[in-house]
C-alpha cells in the first residue's frame, strides 16, 4: 500500500497517480487525556505527571471514528502526536503506553484502508508557553522558572489569562482570539527556538550533560521520532513523518533591536506584541519595557501599530533564582548598566557568526531536515519527509533553499488568514491580504484561493518534489457561533452550515484545479459546540465533528452523523488513476462531476473515484469517453481502461445535469 514519488506526482503500488485527501487527526492530540484542555487552569505543575493515552480518541472509540472519516471519503491521515506526549517525565524516560497506545491506533487506521504520515506536533514550543509540543523540562533544563513564564509576561497562556469564574464565555479582553501565534515573539518562545536550531552559534558555550543545548535537545526530539519509527516500520499503509510542525525561528536572523514591525521577504509582522530580541531578553530578567502594539487591519490588508503597553510591570524573572540569565547574554550579545539599562553589545548577534550573514532556512532548518530523513530513511528507505517551514514564510519565501533529501512532498501549510483570525468568512467581498486588494464574489475569492495556493506549487515544481498541504481548514464558530445557534433551535440540514460549505466548497475548488493534495485541519473526538472549549485549545474551533451534532437515526455520512458542514469537504475527487490526470471539477450546486485523464499504456488499469453520499444520494448516471466498463464498492466507482487515449468520466444525478 506504499507510494513512490514521481517528480511532482503521488503514485501507488500499482503506478497509478493518487491524490491524498486526508484530514488532521486530531486537534485534541496537543494536550493529556483526559483533562489536559485548556479551559482548566493549571500552573503546570504537573507536566511530568501526565498522560496522553486516549488522544485522539479511546481505542474503543477507534473504529466509530475511523469509519466515519472513511464514509465521508478521506484515504489519508495526518496522525499527530508531539514530543511531550512521549518523553514528558524526562530525557530518555519514555512513556511506553503511550507508545503502545500510539502504535495501535496507527495500526487501526491502516485496517481501514488510510494511508498516515506521522506529525509531531508543536505550536510555540509547549504547553507551558501557550501552545503545546516540547515537554517542560526542555525549558527547565536551560534555566527558566516554568511557574513564572504568564507571570513575567514570557508568554499569552489561556490557562492563566481566563477568568474561570465566568465558564461557557469567550474573553476577548482576556484572551483575543488566535493570540496564542503571537507567541513566537515572546521571551519564552525566542529564546527556546533560538537555542534549538541555532544553539551552537548562538551560544556554543551552554553545555548540558556535556553537549551543546542544541545538540542535546535535537537528540532528544529525534529520540522520540525513532521510538516511534521503529515500532510502525512494517506498516506499509505508513507514509512517513512529517518534519516538525510550523517550525519557528526565535531570534535568528533578526537584528537585536528589530522590532518588525515593517514587513519584508525576510520577517512578515505580525499582531500582538512588536518585540525585539533585546526587549525579550530585557524583560526576562524581569525589567519592564515599553512594547509598540500591532494589529491587523483587514481593508488594508496589513498589520499596523496600534499603540504601547508596558511589559512585565511586576518585574518578575522568567530565570530561576540563582540562574546566571539568558545563555546569549552570558555570550556578550548584550550587557546591563550598572542603573540597570540594557546596552546591546553586538546588534547583528543573531544575524551574522564568524562573519558569515546566518540565513535560517539555510543554516539552520536545511541541515534539520537533512538529520530528520536520515533518521527514518534509515529505518525504512522509502519513507517520505514531508518538509515543512515557518508558516508565516510560505507565501514569500515558499522555496526550501539547497538540495532536498530524497523522498520528500512539500508540505507547508496554507489558510485564508482573514477567516481564521477574525472568524469571519467575508462574502461577496473579501480581502486578499497577500496581494493587498479587494476581490468580489466566488469568482475572485476562488481565483485569490488559486493564486496563493500556486505558489506554494510553483515552489514544488522548481524544487521537483509533490506538494501536500499539510493544513488549511475553517473556523466553525464563525460569527461567534451562529451555526450552533441554529442547530440548537433546530435548524438539522446542511444550510445550518451555508456559510461554512461555500468557504470549503471554494477552498476545494482551488485544490481540485491545481490537482493538490491536502489534509484538512481537523477532526476532534472531543469538540464542542461551546465558544470558550471548541477543539479544546486556545479557543480554536476548527473540527469537521462535533458530538454536538449526533442525531438519533441519523443516515450514514449524512447530516447528522456528526459532521459539521458536511457538503463542503465531502466532495468527489480522483482516488486513484490509470495514466495521468489532466484535469477534474465538481459544480458544487448543480452536483456534476467531470475528469479527464490519459492512458498511457495498452495494459488494462482500474481507476477509482470517491463519490460522496450527500451529493449523490443514489448512484449517479455515469457518462464518460473512452471507458470500457465500471463497477462500485460503496462509494468508490471503478473504472476499467486499458487503450492509450484520452478518458472523461461525467457524474450527474439526472441526465437534464
Amino acid at each position: 500500500m506504499g507510494i513512490k514519488l514521481d517528480s511532482t506526482r503521488i503514485l501507488d503500488s500499482q503506478n497509478r497517480e493518487i491524490l491524498l485527501r486526508g484530514i488532521n487527526l486530531g486537534g485534541d492530540c496537543k494536550f493529556p487525556f483526559p483533562k489536559g484542555a485548556t479551559f482548566y487552569p493549571t500552573d503546570f505543575s504537573e507536566n511530568k505527571d501526565v498522560s496522553f493515552v486516549g488522544r485522539p480518541f479511546p481505542l474503543e472509540e477507534a473504529e466509530e471514528h475511523f469509519h466515519r472519516l472513511k464514509v465521508w471519503g478521506f484515504n489519508c491521515i495526518r496522525m499527530l502526536t508531539t514530543w511531550e506526549a512521549i518523553e514528558h517525565q524526562g530525557p530518555g524516560i519514555y512513556d511506553e503506553e503511550y507508545l503502545s497506545y500510539f502504535t495501535e491506533i496507527i495500526r487501526l487506521a491502516g485496517e481501514f484502508g488510510f494511508y498516515v504520515f506521522v506529525d509531531f506536533h508543536q505550536d510555540v514550543w509547549s504547553r507551558m508557553t501557550g501552545g503545546d509540543g516540547a515537554p517542560g523540562w526542555t525549558m527547565d533544563l536551560v534555566g527558566m522558572d516554568i511557574s513564572k513564564i504568564s507571570a513575567s509576561e514570557s508568554a499569552k497562556v489561556m490557562q492563566s489569562s481566563y477568568d474561570f469564574s465566568k465558564p461557557g464565555i469567550r474573553q476577548e479582553e482576556n484572551y483575543p482570539t488566535m493570540c496564542w501565534s503571537q507567541n513566537y515573539n515572546y521571551p519564552a518562545n525566542g529564546i527556546m527556538w533560538t537555542l534549538f536550531f541555532g544553539g551552537r552559534d548562538f551560544a556554543p558555550n551552554f553545555k548540558v550533560y556535556g553537549k551543546n543545548i542544541q545538540d542535546f535537545l535535537e537528540e532528544s526530539y529525534f529520540g522520540c521520532v525513532k521510538e516511534i519509527a521503529k515500532r510502525i516500520f512494517h506498516m506499509d499503509h505508513v507514509l512517513g513523518f512529517d518534519s516538525l510542525n510550523e517550525p519557528g525561528k526565535g531570534f535568528i536572523g533578526k537584528a537585536m533591536n528589530d522590532r518588525g514591525i515593517q514587513s519584508s521577504i525576510d520577517h512578515q509582522a505580525k499582531p500582538g506584541l512588536a518585540w525585539s530580541p533585546i526587549d525579550a531578553l530585557f524583560a526576562s530578567q524581569g525589567f519592564s519595557v515599553e512594547i509598540p502594539y500591532l494589529e491587523f487591519s483587514i481593508w488594508r490588508g496589513k498589520v499596523v501599530p496600534k499603540g504601547m503597553k508596558v511589559v512585565n510591570p511586576s518585574q518578575v524573572s522568567l530565570w530561576k533564582e540563582g540562574n546566571p540569565g539568558d545563555p546569549f547574554q552570558l555570550e556578550g550579545a548584550w550587557s546591563l548598566s550598572k542603573d540597570g539599562i540594557p546596552y546591546i553589545e553586538n546588534n547583528s548577534f543573531f544575524q551574522v557568526v564568524k562573519g558569515k550573514r546566518i540565513d535560517f532556512d539555510r543554516d539552520h532548518l536545511m541541515p534539520f531536515l537533512r538529520k530528520m530523513a536520515d533518521l527514518i530513511q534509515g529505518i525504512r528507505k522509502d519513507w517520505v519527509l514531508f518538509a515543512e517551514k515557518e508558516a508565516g514564510d510560505v507565501m514569500f519565501k515558499p522555496i526550501f533553499p539547497g538540495i532536498l533529501p530524497k523522498q520528500v512532498i512539500n508540505s507547508s501549510h496554507w489558510y485564508d488568514l482573514p477567516t481564521l483570525f477574525f472568524k469571519r468568512f467575508l462574502f461577496p467581498i473579501a480581502v486578499d491580504p497577500i496581494q493587498r486588494k479587494v476581490v468580489f464574489g466566488k469568482k475572485g475569492i476562488r481565483k485569490m484561493y488559486v493564486n496563493q495556493l500556486n505558489k506554494i506549487k510553483e515552489a514544488s515544481i522548481k524544487m521537483n518534489c509533490p506538494t501536500l498541504i499539510g493544513e488549511f481548514g475553517i473556523p466553525f464558530d464563525l460569527r461567534k457561533g451562529k451555526a450552533y445557534q441554529h442547530w440548537k433551535n433546530g435548524k438539522h440540514s446542511e444550510s445550518a452550515w451555508k456559510e461554512h460549505n461555500l468557504a470549503l466548497s471554494l477552498m476545494y475548488d482551488a485544490l481540485d484545479e491545481l490537482q493538490l493534495s491536502a489534509t484538512l485541519w481537523n477532526y476532534t473526538a472531543s469538540n464542542q459546540n461551546d465558544l470558550m472549549k471548541g477543539d479544546g485549545w486556545n479557543q480554536e474551533d476548527l473540527s469537521i465533528f462535533s458530538r454536538d451534532q449526533i442525531l438519533p437515526n441519523a443516515t450514514r455520512g449524512g447530516v447528522g452523523s456528526g459532521g459539521r458542514a458536511i457538503s463542503g469537504f465531502s466532495r468527489p475527487y480522483p482516488r486513484a488513476i490509470h495514466g495521468k490526470l489532466l484535469h477534474f471539477y465538481f459544480d458544487f450546486k448543480r452536483k456534476v462531476f467531470e475528469c479527464q485523464w490519459k492512458t498511457d499504456s495498452d495494459f488494462k488499469g482500474v481507476s477509482e473515484f470517491f463519490v460522496p453520499r450527500i451529493h449523490f444520494p443514489k448512484n449517479p448516471i455515469v457518462k464518460g469517453e473512452g471507458i470500457e466498463g465500471w463497477q462500485w464498492e460503496e462509494d468508490i466507482l471503478k473504472i476499467t481502461s486499458n487503450k492509450e487515449e484520452l478518458h472523461k468520466l461525467i457524474l450527474a444525478n439526472d441526465n437534464e445535469s
